[in-house]
């Protein structure tokens, strides 16, 4: 799947901060894996792009929370590298997932 960023499904920011918009991005990601028969437990990989790293450590326990929420207590393995910038100026995070979805 594509990275998902922090807007909602009409492409509209609705919020600003990095934890907000983790949680947006990962429900994207649950939406997406969902039209193909999917679940959060499928995911076998996860990049998280960030725009400041300080910020992602600064916002880990709130970060956490959001994604036991919307994932659950599945931890593929994950990578996190923080970038100059998005093609979207608003986005903080972008999410990108690899699912191995059952036959």
């Amino acid at each position: 799947m594509g990275g998902q960023v922090g807007w909602d499904a009409q492409c509209q920011w609705q919020v600003h901060d990095l934890p907000g918009q983790t949680r947006q991005a990962l429900l994207n990601v649950v939406a997406v894996l969902a039209e193909a028969g999917a679940r959060p437990e499928h995911i076998v990989r996860m990049t998280w792009y960030l725009r400041d790293k300080k910020a992602y450590v600064a916002a880990g326990r709130e970060i956490g929370e959001v994604y036991r929420e919307v994932i659950g207590r599945h931890y593929p393995a994950m990578t996190a590298v923080q970038v100059v910038d998005f093609i979207e100026d608003a986005a903080l995070v972008e999410i990108e997932v690899t699912a191995v979805v059952p036959a």
